[in-house]
């Protein structure tokens, strides 16, 4: 079992002819992921890498190949829209990789989001998704993944990289990794992801990774206290930023008061999450609850 995309899952690349699209097309068609499409206005036609067809459109793309799945690379002015054209080309999960989307193009996109049905979305300003050993879809570096039964959902990519390697050197397998992005507009919030691993079977414990800024960790902690039966370790970032300055993400900010890291530790303290120290007890934290 797996979190939303396995070995099956057929994905096209928005964007695969740029710099940015075609480094990490190939890193994800090295790690064994089925890239069968890459799209490009204009392009269509061409062989990425001698094997990889691209299209001027994600419904082509997607009528041709079969994909249920996109990453997209896509400038930031023109990101939203590449958002829409996947969803319009009924596309399962939309992985957008790309940082500094205005804010009010993801208003527009979250309008849309919230009428579709089944429809996905993880991101923007985020490394993606991993199924080890079947996967990836983003930027994350493969080798340092492992396959096994803990689930990791972050609002930050590094430290998602930093508790997998930890996980990974202790001998802890991962069953799928979810990096959801720091933006204060985005698709899949913690919530959504940790319904998911509550559901996998192959999922028996979770690091969450949130940051000061916003509710999702508040929110979070409401869902793990009434529906998670599975052990929940987490770490907050932030803990010393200064109020008003907003710290990497654009959702890392501080406001009138509210989204500090320690009114997030007490909601998730209270909810039976053990809260990791430093960044350096992340993997350890969760060992200890699931001995």
């Amino acid at each position: 079992m797996s979190v939303l995309v396995s070995k099956n899952t057929r994905v096209v690349i928005q964007g695969i002819t740029g710099s940015a699209g075609s480094f990490h097309a190939k890193q994800m068609m090295e790690y064994g992921t089925q890239v069968v499409a890459g799209v490009t206005p204009s392009r269509g036609g061409e062989r990425f890498d001698g094997r990889v067809p691209v299209f001027d459109t994600v419904a082509a793309a997607a009528k041709d190949t079969g994909a249920n799945a996109t990453c997209i690379f896509v400038p930031p002015p023109g990101a939203a829209d590449a958002i829409l054209e996947a969803f319009d080309a009924g596309i399962e999960l939309v992985v957008c990789i790309t940082e500094g989307i205005p804010v009010m193009d993801m208003l527009k996109v979250r309008r849309v989001l919230e009428g579709l049905g089944g429809q996905r979305l993880i991101g923007p300003n985020c490394p993606g998704i991993i199924t080890p050993g079947e996967c990836k879809i983003g930027i994350m570096p493969g080798p340092i993944h492992r396959t096994g039964h803990v689930g990791v959902v972050s609002r930050s990519g590094t430290l998602t990289y930093e508790a997998v390697g930890q996980l990974s050197a202790l001998g802890i397998g991962q069953s799928t990794c979810i990096g959801i992005g720091g933006d204060p507009l985005g698709g899949m919030d913690f919530v959504d992801v940790l319904d998911l691993f509550e559901a996998d079977p192959a999922t028996h414990g979770v690091i969450l990774i949130g940051e000061i800024g916003g509710g999702a960790e508040e929110r979070a902690a409401r869902f793990i206290k009434e529906k998670m039966s599975k052990p929940v370790a987490a770490f907050i970032a932030g803990a010393t930023a200064p109020p008003g300055k907003r710290m990497g993400h654009a959702g890392a900010i501080i406001a009138g008061g509210h989204g500090t890291a320690a009114e997030k530790i007490v909601a998730l303290e209270r909810a039976g999450v053990k809260i990791a120290p430093t960044p350096s007890d992340m993997a350890t934290t969760l060992r200890a609850m699931m001995k």
